[in-house]
């Protein structure tokens, strides 16, 4: 491998378009940008003289690409820079690398097939989206900044009900592969490809909308910053400006805090529990909040009802590695009794039992509860055991920093509304609060870094969409025969 090192020349220039590529991401959205960087990446690619020097190559541009769309990750560790500012550099090399490695698996699939140039720039096409899908399940998954999230935003995206987010980086490979593959009749097909994918979804947003439930939110954003959150006074604070946002008159159908809005311990009837009742005058409040059971502590999201009483709670169930718990932390306890980092002697946060349906009942019916990272995840919404009737994250972005991070965030929960055809209200500590319609457009949202509340009307649901029946499955038959029917063209030209 070492000897197969194209020069720093050469990786140089792959890092290049992958940072490129990133301009795609939210907040710019430039997917124009994006989609010849990639048609640069690939051509780099498949052009080198062998596949060691292939996954070098696409190991730095999946590098650059990384590096430039999770630049964000940097933020996390800047919340207390003294402790933890020196572990920020080596955050981004490792997962910038780490991430990459997918895309230079990629490059080592698509020169083993020992195709011609041409068939093998429409070959990496099919191992990089792949390996983006791969990347959304190995080692619990991360499937963030996926090459397809650039269309959030634009008709394309609603192809994604049809073929999810995998399907969305397909389309996008295939589009930055066609010219690399074909020249000029490449041009040709990109171009049709992507005016197919524009005109469904300009057809699919002007279809009329469906009727709304009839129901009131307001959604109520603290803005608390991280290195405040939990200081007592501040906690406490915070927990007023909440009780009186949700006391404001006129009164709404339903309140809804952000994630772990609330500082205290939830006892039914008392205390905290007891206060938001009151603020809340008669309506249910639903908050982000934390909760034990014995030594397991959960991330939970709990609604309170008349004079304090929990009538449902869920207990996030995709935990973020490292940050909500240590990998293997349980396994050390149960083998070794080491405590330091097992969940289940308080060390982090325990799992909750899985995707959830909770049923308010009457007008607000049933919604799908996602907490921050897990709308990242369409599996996990496609695991819910019931179709919702909308769907509600709380979240807290103030450690994704105020550039990227954010943005990027509530793409992809547009597109989760988008894969399930059910409205989607966001409601953050800070940055980005909103109602997202069924189709995945921002009907309202606060301003990100102010504290208030919105209250918004709740939209109805769509018909349940080709993509939430069948999730996957058709992508990965898409690629299958994609590689099958390239595998027996070269062999038509040996023969």
């Amino acid at each position: 491998m070492i000897a197969a090192f194209p020069g720093w020349r050469g990786v140089g220039l792959a890092a290049l378009f992958g940072a490129f590529m990133a301009l795609g991401q939210a907040p710019l959205g430039w997917w124009w940008a994006t989609l010849p960087a990639l048609a640069g990446l690939i051509w780099w690619v498949v052009r080198a003289p062998g596949g060691r020097a292939a996954v070098w190559l696409a190991w730095f541009g999946g590098a650059g690409y990384f590096a430039a769309a999770l630049n964000w990750i940097v933020d996390p560790f800047l919340v207390d820079p003294v402790a933890y500012g020196w572990m920020a550099p080596f955050a981004v090399v490792l997962i910038s690398f780490g991430l990459a490695l997918f895309w230079a698996a990629a490059a080592v699939l698509a020169h083993l097939a020992r195709l011609p140039f041409g068939a093998r720039a429409l070959m990496l096409a099919l191992t990089l989206t792949a390996a983006e899908l791969a990347r959304g399940y190995v080692l619990t998954g991360f499937p963030w900044a996926l090459i397809g999230h650039v269309w959030v935003g634009t008709p394309p995206a609603q192809v994604a009900a049809l073929i999810g987010p995998s399907g969305l980086v397909l389309m996008t490979t295939l589009a930055a592969a066609l010219p690399v593959a074909l020249r000029l009749w490449g041009v040709v097909g990109t171009g049709a490809l992507l005016s197919a994918a524009f005109a469904f979804g300009a057809a699919q947003l002007n279809v009329p909308d469906p009727a709304a439930r009839g129901v009131t939110l307001r959604l109520v954003q603290p803005n608390a910053e991280q290195h405040l959150k939990w200081d007592p006074e501040q906690a406490d604070t915070l927990f007023r400006l909440q009780l009186g946002f949700t006391n404001a008159l006129p009164r709404p159908d339903a309140v809804i805090w952000p994630e772990t809005a609330v500082p205290y311990l939830l006892t039914p009837g008392e205390g905290a529990a007891a206060a938001i009742a009151l603020a809340g005058d008669g309506v249910p409040v639903i908050v982000g909040t934390q909760r034990l059971a014995g030594d397991a502590a959960y991330n939970s999201m709990a609604v309170i009802g008349a004079g304090g009483a929990l009538t449902a709670v869920y207990d996030k169930s995709h935990l973020v590695p490292f940050g909500e718990y240590m990998p293997f932390g349980d396994t050390l306890y149960d083998l070794f009794g080491i405590t330091a980092f097992a969940s289940r002697t308080g060390n982090g946060y325990t799992a909750g039992p899985g995707a959830a349906v909770l049923d308010l009942g009457g007008k607000f019916g049933k919604i799908l509860p996602l907490i921050c990272y897990e709308a990242v995840f369409p599996q996990d919404l496609r695991a819910a055991p019931t179709r919702a009737d909308w769907i509600l994250q709380i979240t807290n972005d103030a450690w994704f920093g105020t550039l990227t991070g954010p943005w990027q965030h509530l793409a992809q929960a547009r597109l989760r509304a988008i894969e399930q055809g059910l409205p989607l209200v966001r409601v953050a500590n800070t940055g980005i609060t909103g109602l997202i319609d069924a189709r995945g457009r921002v009907l309202a949202e606060l301003p990100f870094g102010e504290a208030g509340y919105l209250d918004v009307g709740l939209p109805g649901a769509l018909a349940e969409p080709f993509y939430a029946q069948w999730g996957e499955i058709p992508v990965i038959v898409l690629l299958i025969g994609g590689v099958a029917g390239l595998m027996t063209g070269r062999r038509r030209v040996r023969a």
